[in-house]
């Protein structure tokens, strides 16, 4: 058995709130920091299906990536997916915390996971956002090396076979080959002009329109879109790893369950 605030200090050593986005709202939504509990749930999202797997197994914290809440709420309406979402956890004591930006952008994250599934070597810092108390840089995003050279589109496929993916998307940007990739999991489009910059020959992220793929082009740079799910779902099984074993080094009992469940939202006919 566990107290939310002792996960709660772990997750503050995983993924400081500090490295947040100040838009962001990570930290503890839903719940006590003094709610005990056995069981706790790792998951990309809280959805219905995740709050339900919670109750199943009498887990009474679930730790996320996305935040359930991103704005201020001035009426909870439990006839709303949301407002309905809340009052369950409520009614079966499940305390809900979320680690999101600020486990984009700590070591062994979910960019660094990212990275170390599609093959990524000798990363370093992409979109810098500042230094922490020891002087050290974090950052959004990385930027790696394949251990060789390979076509856009052999690449793209090694990408989706590594990936919870069923296909990805990707943007030929000429005959160059890949071997320095940029990558920001999730959403970083807006990164495009970036990792040109910076001398990456391809770019993997999530979330590419029709405008940015044009733009990618133009600047030369070759574009895998693998979706916001495909980019992030594998960190779940890379949190729940991290949890067991910091809670182990604690002596602190708990057991800790991951979402296997979830899938993307987009299908492809």
């Amino acid at each position: 058995m566990v107290i939310v605030q002792e996960v709660m200090d772990i997750m503050e050593e995983l993924a400081p709130r500090a490295y947040a986005e100040a838009w962001d709202n990570p930290g503890l939504l839903v719940g006590s920091p003094a709610q005990e509990t056995a069981r706790i749930v790792v998951c990309l999202d809280v959805s219905d299906a995740v709050v339900q797997f919670a109750v199943e197994n009498d887990a009474h914290l679930i730790v996320s990536h996305h935040p359930m809440i991103f704005h201020a709420m001035k009426q909870i309406h439990t006839d709303t997916p949301l407002g309905g979402r809340i009052a369950e956890l409520l009614k079966h004591d499940i305390a809900v915390f979320a680690a999101h930006t600020n486990l984009d952008i700590a070591e062994g994250g979910v960019n660094d996971v990212l990275a170390a599934a599609v093959g990524l070597e000798k990363l370093t810092h992409f979109v810098v956002e500042g230094q922490d108390e020891n002087g050290e840089t974090y950052s959004l995003g990385r930027v790696g090396e394949l251990a060789e050279p390979m076509t856009i589109a052999a690449f793209s496929a090694q990408v989706r076979d590594a990936l919870p993916t069923a296909h990805v998307r990707y943007v030929p940007a000429g005959a160059r080959l890949v071997q320095r990739v940029a990558l920001c999991s999730g959403s970083g489009a807006e990164f495009i002009a970036r990792a040109a910059a910076m001398g990456a020959d391809a770019y993997l992220t999530g979330d590419v329109r029709y405008h940015d793929a044009q733009h990618a082009v133009e600047l030369g740079l070759h574009v895998i879109d693998a979706g916001h799910f495909g980019t992030e779902f594998p960190v779940v099984a890379a949190l729940k790893k991290k949890l067991e074993t910091a809670l182990a080094a604690r002596g602190l009992a708990a057991d800790v369950l991951d979402d296997t469940q979830s899938e993307d939202f987009f299908h492809v006919v």
